[in-house]
């Protein structure tokens, strides 16, 4: 499946929320950047999946995915699979406690403005990485 135009889409859309990041930064609102950023890089890897003709499942963490099929991913990418696995596998660690929290911990008291420096520079550095490579095929 290479839906070109959908995973375009997903890149042009992961462009705009890293825009989007930097608003919640400046509001400090440390937890819905760390979540945003998950989101950020979810799109983006999934827009490189499809533009490789992998159809990428309905999951959040897509990094077993990366690493079972680098061999497909355009070899620009070879040097930074661990990385962008890594980088998927960490925020989606934090999806659901960044937006939701638990009973002992409020988003907004856990998260700290180095751990939405961190996410916002991983979402940033994994756009960069994937934007050039996306509508690429071999």
């Amino acid at each position: 499946m290479k839906n070109t135009g959908l995973a375009r889409d997903y890149l042009r859309r992961a462009r705009i929320r890293v825009t989007a990041l930097d608003v919640l930064f400046d509001g400090e609102s440390w937890a819905d950047v760390v979540r945003e950023s998950q989101e950020v890089v979810e799109l983006a890897l999934k827009g490189l999946l499809r533009s490789c003709g992998i159809d990428p499942p309905r999951i959040h963490d897509v990094s077993e995915i990366l690493l079972a099929e680098r061999d497909r991913l355009p070899a620009a990418l070879a040097c930074e699979v661990e990385w962008l696995a890594e980088s998927s596998r960490q925020l989606r660690r934090d999806r659901e406690l960044a937006f939701y929290g638990a009973e002992d911990l409020t988003p907004s008291g856990f998260y700290s403005r180095a751990d939405a420096e961190g996410a916002r520079d991983r979402a940033r550095r994994v756009v960069e990485v994937v934007g050039p490579c996306v509508g690429v095929f071999r």
